[in-house]
């Protein structure tokens, strides 16, 4: 690689890590996630203050796909699968009308507002994730983690993390042929169903491998390796099967938390995934253009009222999964509003479809407010619900 490339490389991620890390710290001390930061910080830098940060730098795009692989790696070591497989019908009810509505009513308005299909499908898709973290953490601050309340909002994300990780897999295929067929987005599912299946039943031997090999080797560094190496290996191994690698780096993730090594792999893991995942996050803010979000013009009115429409959408949908919540003093508003926040994977899908050239920068930009909205909207509503 040439001097200038590396150089430029560099100050491009030092730009990068630094403003994440600055404006994560600040959404933190206001009481909201970092993920929310990383967003802004990344809006900042795609204003163009700095005139050597490129969006479309291949190396930080690759960076920026890695961290995608990692982070929903480090996801699926935070998952139950204990709890996913024990859950009963209503966690798995709320889930369930918790995928289904949203993804209804996203694909319904862009269908009602004249939008093509494969848009309907990408919008419907991103308003299905659930960002548990974000939950999670309030609950912990409440004190509130052992209420029936917050047992059922957890395992249904767990079942929601499962679902999202399939659609997302689903619409990947799609962005890949740039049409929407369904008997191929049918195939797709079953092909990740079927991969997280089998290797939820093949996955303890070849973990348990893999845990003696970590207990007999010295090397520096074994432990996070081999499971970097094992999480690397299964998303080949889905990619090879027809899939997409984030399913089998979800897989991996789940397998590795089955072990005796859960909590030493994850504290292994997250500084790695500190430090590739604000990529993503970063280049997903950057990609923003503000312009849309200036009333003063009818095409960034029409921008403003989409977002508007996309919130309202998010909101509604989660709401609707609290219906399911049966059981004498169960606050069941509570577990709606528990489901509201986006995270991560809705950033995801709508990274994939920008990519693709499916997703328009206004309808991107919408897509992007959605998530921030309702990641600002959870924690207080749900204080409020618990109360």
């Amino acid at each position: 690689m040439p001097e200038l490339d590396i150089v430029r490389f560099l100050a491009e991620l030092l730009v990068i890590l630094l403003s994440a890390k600055l404006f994560g710290e600040l959404a933190e001390r206001l009481g909201q996630p970092a993920v929310l930061g990383e967003l802004i910080g990344g809006v900042v830098l795609g204003t163009g203050v700095f005139t050597f940060f490129h969006l479309n730098d291949p190396t930080l795009a690759l960076m920026s796909e890695v961290g995608v692989i990692l982070l929903l790696f480090e996801t699926g070591i935070h998952s139950d699968l204990g709890q996913l497989l024990e859950a009963g019908p209503t966690a798995s009810a709320v889930a369930a009308i918790g995928v289904v509505v949203p993804f209804a009513l996203g694909w319904g308005l862009m269908i009602a507002l004249g939008r093509d299909g494969l848009e309907a499908v990408f919008v419907g898709a991103a308003l299905t994730a659930t960002s548990v973290g974000i939950t999670a953490r309030v609950l912990s601050d409440m004190g509130k983690l052992g209420l029936p309340e917050a047992r059922i909002i957890l395992a249904a994300a767990v079942i929601d993390d499962v679902l999202g990780i399939v659609i997302l897999s689903a619409v990947q295929g799609i962005a890949a042929s740039g049409s929407l067929q369904w008997g191929a987005v049918l195939r797709t599912v079953l092909l990740s169903m079927g991969f997280l299946g089998a290797a939820v039943w093949l996955g303890p031997y070849m973990t348990s491998a893999l845990v003696k090999i970590v207990h007999r080797m010295r090397v520096r560094g074994v432990l996070i390796g081999l499971a970097v190496c094992f999480a690397f290996a299964m998303a080949l191994a889905a990619h090879a099967l027809g899939t997409a690698m984030i399913v089998g780096a979800f897989t991996a993730g789940i397998l590795l938390a089955r072990t005796d090594k859960k909590e030493d792999i994850d504290s292994a893991v997250r500084p790695v995934v500190d430090v590739f995942a604000p990529v993503f996050f970063v280049m997903v803010g950057a990609k923003v253009d503000l312009g849309f979000f200036d009333p003063s013009s009818a095409e960034s009115r029409a921008a403003l009222g989409l977002a508007a429409l996309l919130i309202l959408a998010a909101v509604a949908g989660k709401l609707v999964a609290a219906f399911a919540v049966r059981g004498r003093g169960l606050k069941r508003w509570a577990v709606g509003v528990g489901m509201i926040p986006r995270g991560e994977v809705g950033l995801i899908f709508a990274q994939v479809g920008f990519t693709a050239g499916i997703i328009d920068p206004a309808l991107y930009a919408a897509i992007v407010a959605m998530v921030i909205a309702t990641t600002f909207l959870a924690p207080p509503l749900l204080k409020k619900a618990l109360v």
